[in-house]
């Protein structure tokens, strides 16, 4: 009876059970925490299952109780002083002490709970409970990750929790999928790890989850496209993008039918309304004057025929199952994706949650599908509006009873649905951007939200008014709201101030960002106020010792702040900064390793990574060298760091494609590591990238030579089929030379420098790899170019630097002899001719060296093609 009340959300009487009378008594709750206030005793239950199972009851109707209050409405009809009963002060302890105490004793990682949430001593209990030890009850484990993400959800910033604490969700996921399990069951815990993950930023951890979550529960889907209209004046039909989702037949809920009629309705290009239940929320139409109120379909049969889903029509697709539903959802979460690596980008995102809209049939879901859609709507202009009236509907319709409590729960940990107070800072950052700042000015100060309240003033060049907002607030001047003046007209002064000492240590760090000229001071109180637990603070102050110069100080400072929390990137990434400018290579290279593990497509660490590898390869090397003459050790430990450097950039470069800076560091390693394949496709990138600003200069031709002389180190004319001993197959084999390489270094030349740039080395390193094919006819034409390039094929008529045309003789005598040996190989080319031309042509222009004894040298090479001839 008390588990069917949990499920039809009859809170009131599961908390006032005389179970729970028994179970939340407290002793001395005023001078003690909750955790030593409790004892946990059941004594009229002595079953052990039966203890356990009644304690997981009694927790879940704390959470549950807690998640109404923030985030489902309607308006909760308990309070924690209701619940809690303290025999060592049978009075009623007010619900104000019973809150602060839970908000206090919920931060957690030196970040602060959100102050103002609902009666969260409802969540503290539950957390308590849950961490009690478990023996018979299998899904506690899940449970807890439950209570996390809610956790996860009430700080400023997401802290990392202990590694131990889910190791049991991977054998109960075992036993989920196995074949007596639950596959719907496996599909939501697969789902809520998703979920942790993308609460983390883990944004490709999170993907892969929901993909498994699809894959567990049998849900089918495909992003393709079908012929149809998004805009009213439209007369030729499109292909658009249309998701086809199919979920698998459950035995308790037969596959559903799209009526006939609704499917006519999608074919007519009209405005048509979504049709919803009064329970669920109201979904605004857009009513534009251009735009189609959705994506009308006139096909009725996706362009691709060969998937699984290709007998579904894009216009009357079956409703999915709401846990489907919630899948389709999860997979749009980072809305602001750019990257198909990160999963669904955010055109892609329109038909996954357009498919859910289509057919509501959970408050919760629609909820976070209209919500989903409000995001994806507010970068166009032809929908913003609708997209913020979207989001101020579903904020006003959070307290309304419109629909039963149950249904509201049901799946409330599969989708990422936030808090009240979440939504409405949403809102009001919705408002900033169409540059209505006192409208959100009004909604921060209203949620107490005071690092927004004092960026709304620095936008509208009121600093002054920020400053003065803070100060009040720290000296008492200006009250926060009016539930915590009711607060305070409990509690003393000092254990206000104690309770408060979380938010006053952010109050003193806005400060401090305030005023520059004091912020040093101001960052100290706040690490003393906060028993040095303040993340914020030290963040801070390190970032303020890093700007001006101080990097000794700067690196106590971010190492308190990442032990407190090591999950923020940017904090590590400045502490490898820091640690570079002292010559610290191994404090820099730990440093911008971490920075890779939180975020693995921050191509600017990967780059400082390989860096750090460079630099510890040279300071190792000198330090060895001074220490023994044995260089064996060190040269493998040398070689061992430039591959790490190697592979450090590789990486990188998938993120910072565009860099050429990165590039360039590639390619000299890879030449350096001999991996000149990566080095030849890494000098395409260069030339890609900087051949219309530098011109030739872009082209690092010693690199462009060690590729060419690569591939000719090898016998051209070796091939597989010759019967020579492995190790000249290998050769032939290796992409770094010979005819592994030269397809690869020809591409170069043909299809990137050639065509953009040109030089006189570039010219003859190509000619080069053209004699090693033995193609003579276009190998002589290359060393014409070279020429055509060179100091002699430039030289001036009145040059009177004598160096410059001795260097220039000594280029005719080259091109002389190219003539020589190419010519009698090329079929219709009259090389004497040629050869005669350019010796008269060069001679024409330097007369002035008449004098010199090189031109003797000139005569005779003109006496010489006559003879010839």
């Amino acid at each position: 009876m008390l588990a069917k009340d949990v499920i039809d959300g009859k809170f009131r009487e599961v908390l006032t059970s005389p179970w729970a009378r028994a179970f939340f008594r407290a002793s001395g709750l005023q001078d003690k925490s909750y955790e030593e206030s409790f004892s946990w005793q059941l004594p009229s239950v002595t079953d052990e299952k039966e203890k356990e199972f009644i304690q997981v009851i009694l927790a879940v109707a704390s959470l549950h109780a807690f998640i109404q209050a923030n985030w489902t409405g309607p308006d909760l009809n308990i309070k924690p002083a209701e619940v809690i009963v303290d025999v060592m002060n049978p009075t009623l302890i007010s619900n104000e002490v019973l809150d602060m105490k839970a908000v206090t004793e919920l931060a957690y990682g030196g970040e602060p709970a959100y102050h103002l949430a609902q009666h969260a001593t409802f969540l503290r209990l539950a957390q308590l409970i849950f961490a009690l030890p478990y023996h018979h009850c299998i899904s506690v484990c899940w449970w807890r990750l439950r209570t996390t993400i809610i956790h996860e959800q009430l700080l400023d910033e997401a802290v990392p929790l202990p590694t131990d604490a889910y190791d049991l969700l991977g054998s109960l996921l075992q036993a989920l999928t196995g074949d007596t399990g639950d596959r719907d069951l496996a599909g939501r815990l697969q789902l809520e790890q998703g979920r942790l993950e993308h609460i983390f930023c883990h944004d490709k951890v999170a993907s892969d989850r929901f993909v498994q979550a699809a894959r567990a529960t049998g849900l089918q889907y495909e992003l393709t496209g079908a012929l149809g209209r998004r805009t009213k004046f439209q007369q030729n039909d499109l292909s658009q993008l249309v998701l086809l989702a199919e979920s698998r037949k459950r035995d308790d809920s037969p596959a559903e039918a799209v009526p006939d009629d609704l499917a006519d309705q999608s074919r007519t290009p009209v405005n048509v309304s979504i049709m919803t239940d009064s329970n669920l929320p109201v979904t605004l139409e857009l009513n534009d004057d251009t735009l189609l109120e959705q994506t009308i379909f006139t096909s009725s049969a996706p362009s691709s025929t060969t998937s699984q889903l290709s007998h579904l029509d894009p216009v009357s697709q079956p409703p999915l199952h709401p846990l489907d539903q919630c899948i389709l959802l999860s997979l749009c979460l980072n809305v602001r994706n750019m990257s198909p690596s990160h999963g669904l980008t955010s055109e892609q995102m329109f038909p996954y949650v357009a498919r859910v809209i289509s057919h509501p049939k959970n408050w919760s879901v629609h909820t976070m599908a209209l919500l989903l859609r409000s995001r994806l709507e507010s970068a166009r202009t032809r929908t913003v509006e609708r997209s913020v009236l979207q989001l101020q509907a579903l904020i006003d319709q959070m307290p309304t009873a419109d629909s039963p409590l149950p249904e509201r729960l049901l799946y409330f940990h599969s989708i990422p649905l936030p808090s009240k107070w979440e939504m409405e800072r949403e809102l009001a950052l919705r408002f900033l951007t169409l540059g209505v700042v006192k409208s959100a000015l009004e909604i921060f100060e209203r949620l107490e939200m005071w690092e927004e309240v004092v960026k709304c003033w620095q936008s509208m060049e009121r600093t002054d008014k920020a400053v003065v907002i803070v100060r009040d607030l720290l000296k008492g001047r200006k009250e926060e709201a009016e539930s915590v003046i009711l607060r305070g007209k409990d509690l003393p002064s000092p254990q206000r101030g104690k309770l408060d000492s979380a938010r006053q240590a952010k109050l003193w760090c806005l400060l401090g960002d305030l005023e520059p000229d004091n912020a040093v001071e101001h960052y100290e109180r706040a690490w003393a106020l906060s028993k040095e637990t303040s993340g914020r603070a030290m963040r801070s102050l390190g970032g303020y010792y890093f700007a001006r110069g101080e990097f000794e100080k700067v690196i106590p400072c971010l190492q308190r702040a990442v032990k407190i929390n090591p999950l923020l990137s940017r904090s590590w990434f400045i502490l490898g900064c820091a640690y570079i400018r002292l010559e610290n290579w191994e404090g820099a290279r730990d440093s911008f390793s971490r920075c890779v593990s939180i975020d693995d497509e921050d191509g600017e660490s990967w780059n400082n990574l390989a860096s750090m590898y460079l630099r510890l390869d040279s300071f190792q090397n000198i330090s060895e060298s001074d220490v023994n003459g044995e260089d064996q050790p060190s040269k493998a430990k040398s070689f061992s760091n430039r591959m790490l450097a190697f592979r450090a950039l590789k990486q990188g470069l998938k993120y910072s494609y565009d860099n050429w800076r990165m590039w360039t560091n590639y390619m000299i390693i890879a030449v350096d590591v001999g991996e000149l394949s990566e080095a030849c496709r890494a000098l395409a990138r260069i030339v890609e990238e900087r051949s219309a600003k530098t011109g030739a200069e872009c082209v690092d031709e010693e690199v462009l030579e060690r590729l060419v002389n690569a591939v000719t180190r090898v016998p051209a004319g070796f091939s597989q089929s010759a019967g020579d001993d492995d190790r000249r197959r290998d050769d032939v084999n290796n992409p770094n030379e010979g005819h592994g390489l030269s397809r690869r270094v020809l591409d170069l030349f043909d299809r990137t420098i050639l065509p953009r740039v040109s030089s006189p080395r570039i010219f003859r390193a190509y000619a080069r790899l053209l004699t090693w094919q033995s193609r003579w006819e276009d190998a002589l034409k290359a060393y014409l170019d070279w020429y055509r390039c060179s100091m002699a094929g430039t030289f001036e008529k009145g040059e009177t630097d004598v160096e410059k045309w001795r260097e220039a003789v000594n280029e005719v005598e080259d091109v002389m002899d190219v003539l020589r040996n190419f010519g009698p190989r090329v079929q219709g080319i009259n090389w004497k001719h040629q050869g005669r031309s350019i010796v008269r042509t060069f001679m024409g222009r330097s007369k002035d060296f008449e004098d010199e004894a090189e031109w003797s040298r000139l005569i005779e090479l003109q006496s010489e093609l006559r003879t010839e001839e």
